[in-house]
C-alpha cells in the first residue's frame, strides 16, 4: 500500500509542472494597470519593542479580483480594510484558500530588499493550481507587490532582525455550497511589521514527536501552502504545549518517517550509519513536504560553501533512525527552517515516553552550524553580503 501511495503521489506532484491555465478572458493581471487609492487616515506606527507577529498591519493592501467569465481585473492598492464576502463563499466551507509568507527589509543604504521573492511567486501559483484557483503571471504579482512596498516603506522597521512580513493570499469568493472549481476569487496582499522571532536571541526548543496525528500524507497537499494544511495542526500543537513542548515533530507512514517541525522544514546534522558527516532533510518527492524557500537556501549554501565538510542529502529517514543516532552520540545538531525564524535550534526530542537530548553550544544557545546559517542568510537578506538572492526594490 505504501509503495502504491508513493506512486500516486508522484502523479499528483506533476501539477507543479503545469503551465498557467487560461481562466476566462484574462489569464493574468498587469502591474502597469495598477490603480492606487491612498488612505485618508494613516495609522500611527508602533514602537519596535511592542511588535507581536501578525498583529499589526500597514495602511494599505493590494487586491485583484477574478471571475471565470471575465478573468482578472486590474490590481488595486487600497486602504487596509475588512473583506466583504458571502457566508456561502466556498473558501469558508471547503478550504479553497492558499497563501504565501515572505519579508521585506531595509538595508544600510535605506533600500528596500526582498529575499528570493520569485520562489514565493512560483509556490503561490502552484498552490492556486492545486486548488483549482486561478493562476497568473508571478512577475506581474511581484511588480505589483514592489509598488505596494514603495508606498508602505515607512512601515518597514529599520533594524537587524526586524522586517515587514508580506502575506499574499488567494481565496474563492464563489457564492455556492457546491463542491467544484471556483467561479470567482480574490487575490490580496497585506503587510505586517514584525520583530525578531526570538526577542533575546536563539531559544532552542524541545519537540514532541507525534506518532498519532499526521500533518500531511503521501499524495496529499502537504507540498502546497494551503490553509487546510494548518488548521488541523493547532489541536496537536496545543496538546504538545500542555506537556511542555514548544513544537510538534510530525511523522507519517508505517515506518514513521520524519517530515516537518511545527510549520517549518526540519534538518539534522549527524554522522550517518556509514560514518559520513551529513546534513539531511526530508525530500520533496512524496508530497508531504513544503518546498520552503529557506529550506532551498540552506541546501544551496551547504552544497556550495560546505561541501568539503559534509554530505548534503534530501532523503527519507525515520524517527527510529534519529533516536538511534542520538543515543549513539552521532547527532550534532537539529533545527527547523522557515521564513519567520530563519532557523530554530532544537535541544531535545520526546518520543514514545523517552527524552532524547540534542547537543547545543551553550555560548551560542544553538548549534554552531545553525547559528552560522542564520547569520549567513540574514547578511544576504539585509544586503550586507552580495547575492542574487537579495532583490532591491527600485523606488
Amino acid at each position: 500500500m505504501f509503495s502504491l501511495n508513493r506512486s500516486l503521489a508522484k502523479s499528483a506532484l506533476r501539477i507543479h509542472a503545469l503551465p498557467v491555465r487560461l481562466f476566462g478572458s484574462s489569464a493574468t493581471f498587469f502591474a502597469k494597470e495598477l490603480q492606487i487609492e491612498k488612505t485618508a487616515s494613516p495609522k500611527p506606527h508602533p514602537e519596535y519593542e511592542s511588535l507581536v507577529f501578525g498583529r499589526t498591519f500597514s495602511d494599505h493592501m493590494l487586491e485583484v479580483d477574478w471571475t471565470a467569465a471575465g478573468g482578472w481585473g486590474a490590481p488595486r492598492i487600497v486602504p487596509y480594510h475588512n473583506l466583504s464576502i458571502s457566508p456561502a463563499s466556498s473558501s469558508l466551507h471547503y478550504a479553497l484558500q492558499c497563501f504565501e509568507g515572505l519579508k521585506a527589509y531595509v538595508d544600510d543604504q535605506n533600500q528596500i530588499r526582498l529575499f528570493r521573492p520569485e520562489k514565493n511567486m512560483e509556490r503561490m501559483i502552484s498552490s492556486c493550481a492545486r486548488l483549482s484557483l486561478p493562476t497568473f503571471d508571478g512577475k506581474e504579482l511581484l511588480e505589483s507587490l514592489k509598488k505596494l512596498l514603495v508606498l508602505e516603506k515607512s512601515w518597514i522597521p529599520k533594524a537587524r532582525g526586524y522586517s515587514l512580513y508580506i502575506r499574499p493570499t488567494c481565496i474563492s469568493t464563489d457564492t455556492t455550497l457546491g463542491v467544484g472549481s471556483p467561479q470567482a476569487a480574490k487575490l490580496f496582499i497585506i503587510l505586517s511589521p514584525v520583530g525578531p522571532y526570538y526577542k533575546e536571541g536563539f531559544n532552542p526548543v524541545r519537540l514532541f514527536a507525534d506518532d498519532k496525528n499526521v500533518r500531511a500524507c503521501v499524495g496529499g497537499t502537504g507540498g502546497y501552502k494551503i490553509g487546510g494544511n494548518y488548521g488541523g495542526t493547532i489541536m496537536p500543537q496545543k496538546q504538545a504545549a500542555s506537556k511542555g513542548f514548544a513544537q510538534v515533530l510530525w511523522l507519517y507512514g508505517d515506518r514513521q518517517y520524519v517530515s516537518e517541525v511545527g510549520t517549518m522544514n526540519f534538518f539534522v546534522l549527524w554522522k550517518n550509519e556509514k560514518g559520513e558527516r551529513e546534513l539531511v532533510t526530508a525530500p520533496l518527492d512524496d508530497g508531504t513536504i513544503l518546498p520552503g524557500v529557506v529550506r532551498d537556501s540552506i541546501l544551496a549554501l551547504a552544497r556550495k560553501e560546505h561541501a568539503d565538510e559534509m554530505k548534503v542529502s534530501e532523503r527519507l529517514f525515520t524517527i527510529a533512525d534519529l533516536t538511534k543516532a542520538i543515543d549513539e552520540g552521532r547527532v550534532e545538531e537539529c533545527f527547523g527552517a522557515g521564513t519567520a525564524a530563519i532557523v530554530s535550534p532544537v535541544k531535545g526530542i520526546h518520543f514514545a515516553g523517552k527524552d532524547y537530548i540534542v547537543p547545543i553550544d551553550e555560548k551560542l544557545n544553538a548549534g554552531k552550524f545553525t547559528s552560522l546559517l542564520a547569520n549567513k542568510i540574514m547578511d544576504i537578506q539585509y544586503g550586507r553580503k552580495p547575492s542574487p538572492w537579495s532583490v532591491v526594490v527600485q523606488e
